[in-house]
């Protein structure tokens, strides 16, 4: 057998296998209980320095 036939049929099963048992982890892990508040946080996360709702407590002032 060539080494590219060997490769090709490792990678059709064990391979593929992996990376769905791989997929459904990070899925779970992004969707486990629990995990609400990280989401949030991390999405309000470019909000945090921001004091003033109009914008002019910006720690960027001027930079452009």
């Amino acid at each position: 057998m060539e080494l590219y036939t060997i490769l090709r049929a490792f990678a059709d099963s064990w391979m593929l296998l992996f990376l769905f048992c791989f997929f459904l982890g990070v899925v779970f892990w992004a969707f486990r209980p629990g995990s609400r508040r990280e989401h949030d946080e991390c999405a309000n996360l470019i909000f945090r320095n921001d004091d003033a709702p109009d914008g002019s407590g910006d720690d960027m002032k001027g930079a452009l």
